[in-house]
């Protein structure tokens, strides 16, 4: 009869996380040893191998990669579990692994670390940025506990909590500044030099949304990453871009570009907390969720 043991799950989530023996037996606090042969007796009572060796490379074979999520469910159920047992301790009094978009993580942290230091001193926080997508699999697999993300969160795992709506702005060159005539209305043929964000960026999407009948035909092979190459791309006469509310003063510093209002009602996106149905952490998320709104009213 096949037992695996919670531990080899553990040891075997951290091997296919990091794909690397040594660093997954230091992030397990054993050593590699220990960590491999719990592996291969984890191997040896499934009947299949887990792992492929060899050339420096460590690879899930197909039936790892079948077996990863259901370990990942069964081992983000028991860590609910420990958590349902400690819910009479404080808030926010132990580790959060926390995902936010990139769109928003440069300008909510710097203010939302010091108050989070400040008000939950025994809170060990991990920080992971990441597009959306990526931030739901990791969040509904338990690799994290909960994500910050633009709306909508399509995800039948997950459920939300609407932090703040975020008003959208656009950011033009400084010479076109006086032309354009703000506010900006969203039939602008202005935004026909719309540049956008990589696929897999939810503001990517916001912003062909807000275009309405104008279609982008600037620089869209370009793949940015990030806002902040958007606004020195603008800054030197390339196009125009989206700027998010949050991010407004740091678009304000750049030299050589203004930001515009859009025509009310300007359009926005909905920032949300979300974390897994399942998890009992509620305590925590309501503090998390209550110290982002503050912050956002100040």
């Amino acid at each position: 009869m096949t037992r695996l043991t919670l531990r080899q799950m553990q040891y075997f989530q951290r091997l296919a996380e990091l794909l690397h023996f040594g660093r997954a037996a230091a992030a397990c606090g054993v050593t590699q040893p220990a960590l491999s042969a719990q592996i291969a007796e984890m191997e040896a009572q499934l009947g299949f191998q887990l792992f492929e060796r060899g050339g420096g490379a460590v690879r899930l074979t197909q039936e790892a990669q079948e077996l990863r999520p259901r370990i990942e469910r069964i081992l983000a159920e028991v860590e609910d579990l420990e958590h349902m047992a400690r819910r009479d301790q404080n808030a926010l009094g132990e580790r959060f692994r926390l995902g936010i978009i990139p769109t928003v993580a440069p300008f909510l942290l710097p203010r939302l670390l010091p108050k989070l230091k400040q008000d939950f001193p025994s809170l060990r926080l991990e920080v992971r940025e990441a597009v959306t997508d990526t931030l739901i699999q990791e969040t509904s697999a338990g690799r994290l506990d909960g994500m910050i993300a633009a709306a909508p969160i399509e995800s039948p795992q997950l459920k939300s909590e609407m932090l703040f709506e975020d008003r959208f702005y656009l950011a033009v060159p400084e010479v076109d500044a006086e032309r354009l005539a703000p506010p900006v209305a969203q039939e602008s043929m202005a935004l026909e030099r719309l540049m956008l964000l990589e696929d897999g960026h939810c503001m990517r999407n916001q912003a062909l949304a807000i275009c309405g009948m104008v279609k982008p035909i600037t620089m869209a092979s370009l793949g940015a990453t990030s806002l902040m190459t958007l606004l020195q791309l603008v800054a030197h006469g390339f196009g125009v871009t989206l700027v998010p509310e949050m991010a407004r003063e740091s678009a304000d510093a750049q030299q050589g570009l203004r930001v515009l209002p859009f025509v009310d009602p300007a359009p926005a996106r909905t920032i949300c907390l979300s974390w897994r149905k399942t998890n009992t952490r509620e305590a925590d998320f309501a503090a998390l969720s209550k110290t982002v709104k503050d912050l956002h009213r100040l």
